[in-house]
């Protein structure tokens, strides 16, 4: 019985420090529903919470004006640049992947992750967790009228 009491002292207290480190402050997703989107609701223009815009063409093209974005846990969450954007989804949700040019000085090799799409009432959403999951950093959330 001492022994038990013992074990469970033990995974409290580490519980406990667990939560002291910010192990279980993930933030969550943005409100919204998932939402699959087609291609033509997508080609638009998003606008993060810092006036940062990525304009999304018809033709799988795109613009960056210091547009944030996730790529990886080391991220410059204000990328300007042109690329190509792909769309792709399951049966609840779109996602959108985007690659700068080749000639992005930040790219070094990196892909940044996609975004996932969400509804919200009449505003539509592009969202990706940034950074590290154990510290609470603000998601990147692009958003535009829904049509």
């Amino acid at each position: 019985m001492l022994r038990s009491c013992r074990t469970a002292l033990t995974l409290i207290a580490a519980a406990l420090a667990l939560t002291a480190c910010g192990r279980f402050t993930v933030m969550p997703p943005p409100d919204g529903e998932p939402v699959v989107l087609k291609p033509a609701e997508l080609a638009t223009t998003w606008t993060d919470r810092d006036g940062g815009t990525i304009t999304l063409k018809q033709d799988g093209t795109f613009v960056a004006d210091k547009v944030c974005l996730a790529a990886g846990w080391y991220d410059s969450l204000a990328w300007s640049g042109t690329g190509t954007w792909k769309q792709g989804s399951d049966e609840k949700q779109s996602f959108v992947g985007v690659t700068f040019d080749a000639d992005h000085p930040e790219v070094r090799g990196r892909v940044p992750d996609a975004y996932s799409a969400l509804k919200q009432g009449k505003v539509l959403k592009l969202w990706v967790a940034v950074g590290d999951p154990d510290n609470d950093y603000p998601n990147c959330v692009l958003t535009s009228p829904a049509s």
